[in-house]
This record gives structure tokens, sequence and C-alpha cells, in this order.
């Protein structure tokens, strides 16, 4: 018997999300108290909890993080004083939380949608951006951020005629431009699934019609195909090198020119789409059993 204290994740449900992404939630609680470990949900930000009587803290689905981003870094800081185990570990779920890491990872050579960084406070020069990424379309989001919040799909003229609204927002947050991917709309979305760093499924996503967005709440649809070879093998490679540590990790991407190019690596709270592949459940439950008799560790 496992006599671990585990925190498993949540959010206030805000109605923002299908019952698709709760009912993994609690299919996983369900399977993880039926194995015997000690798991209870709880709401990341809920002031009443004592974190101290945790030894592990699992970020399954703190969905509005990004919402209440200076309040989710205090409670990181505030586990990390307590000296509370988190998977993932928080200095990789800080690094993740800012997509400015998609810029670091482009500068280190990975292949990456090309991105564009808007600070916050400066004015987006139209024209400028569509130059540096030579393309007809861009999109525009927030560098933290999730579920499509405040994103964009827009030409040039579009994005001159949106230019006051997103310098408003940009007032507030930084912002990344990006050139819009056709491909995902032709081809969809890939999203390889890790668990301890050991590959466990696929799913490619598509959005539905004349939309961008490819999450099952915007209408999107879920495949499940046999991944091309070299696609796995990138995003293994990724995981291997930016996700050490790690109970869980989601590599989304999109295929061009036969090579994966990467769009995120989820490494907070990513949809971890386990009713689509059998066995997949088992594997995470395997997963946290081996991370939790693993040494507690430092990961630099």
């Amino acid at each position: 018997m496992n006599t671990q204290q585990i925190a498993l994740i949540t959010y206030q449900d805000a109605g923002k999300y299908s019952t698709t992404s709760e009912e993994e939630n609690s299919r996983l609680y369900d399977f993880l108290t039926q194995k015997g470990l000690q798991v209870t949900l709880e709401i990341w930000d809920d002031p009443a909890v004592d974190w101290a009587k945790y030894e592990l803290v699992v970020l399954k689905s703190p969905w509005d993080y990004f919402d209440k981003i200076d309040t989710f870094y205090a409670w990181l800081d505030k586990l990390e004083k307590l000296q509370v185990r988190v998977l993932n570990p928080i200095n990789i779920v800080r690094w993740n939380s800012d997509k400015r890491y998609l810029v670091e990872l482009q500068e280190q050579g990975v292949k990456v949608v090309p991105s564009v960084w808007l600070e916050q406070g400066s004015q987006l020069n139209v024209a400028e951006v569509f130059a540096q990424l030579q393309s007809e379309k861009v999109i525009v989001k927030p560098a933290i951020s999730g579920g499509a919040k405040n994103t964009f799909a827009l030409t040039q003229a579009e994005a001159e005629a949106k230019a006051e609204s997103i310098n408003e927002l940009l007032q507030q947050e930084n912002f990344l431009a990006q050139p819009f991917i056709p491909e995902i709309q032709t081809k969809g979305e890939w999203s390889f699934l890790f668990f301890n760093g050991e590959y466990s499924h696929t799913v490619l996503k598509a959005a539905k019609a004349g939309d961008f967005r490819v999450q099952h709440f915007f209408g999107g649809t879920v495949h499940t195909p046999e991944p091309p070879a070299q696609l796995l093998e990138a995003a293994h490679n990724l995981v291997d090198k930016y996700a050490p540590g790690c109970l869980y990790a989601r590599v989304d991407g999109v295929e061009l020119n036969g090579e994966l190019v990467l769009m995120e690596l989820e490494l907070i709270e990513p949809f971890l789409f386990m009713a689509t592949s059998e066995g997949a459940i088992e594997r995470y439950y395997e997963a946290l059993l081996a991370q939790m008799h693993q040494p507690t560790e430092s990961i630099a």
C-alpha cells in the first residue's frame, strides 16, 4: 500500500471546458484510488488547502492558471518553500508557462513554428511582422495563455484594422506572432503523449470547417492514425532534451515537408487524450508509481 499523500490538481470549473475534459480527470482519479493510491482532488488556488500534508502534487488540470498567472507563480513558490514535490518539476513548469520558451527553442535550432516576440508596452508594427514572417496570414496570441484565449488569425489588412485593440492588449502583457500554417486546417495538428519520457500514444486533431482552432471545445475532432516514424522520433527527442523528470509531456506540432514543426511543448496542464488509447491510463499509473519510488532530486 502506498501511503504517500498525493494532491491531483484541478481548478474551479467556470464552465469553459467540455465534459470530455472533466471525464478524463474523474476517470483518472477513480483509477488511481482503485489502485490504492492516496489521492485527493484539490483546486490549486483554494486557500483552505493545507499543502504541507502532501508528499506529492500532480498538476493534472489547473486549466485557468494563465488567467491568474501571478497567483499561480506565488503558489509554485509556496510549494517550493514547503519542499513539496511537484510533477512536473516546478522549474520546468515556470519555464513552460511563458511562450518565450518557443523563441528560445527557435534560437537553439529547434524546428519551431517561426515566432516573433511582441514585448509588453510596445506597439504592433503590422508591416514589419508580416515581412519577418513572410506569410499572408498570421496568428497573434498572448505569451501566457491557453485554450486559444485572445488568439487572432489575421491577414495584413485585418491586422491593420485590429491594430488598435491588439495594442491595448499589448499594454497588459507580452504577445507572440506566428505565421498561419494552412497545413493545420488541411492535415491537422499532431499531439504525441509521453509518460515518464516513454512514448504512450498519438492523436491527430483537426479543426472544424472554417476554423483554425483544433481544441475539441471549439468543435475540433480527434483521430488516432499511426504516426509517421520520423515525426514520433522528433517528438521523442524534444521530450528527452526539454522535459527531463516529467511525469507527462505532450508535443504538439504540424508536419511540414515531412518534418515535425513544434507548435507547443505542453508540460503543465495538457489534456492527455487517455480515452483514445487502450492502456494509456495504466501507463500513466505505472509512470506515476515509478516517479513515487524515485528519490527526490532537483533537476537542473
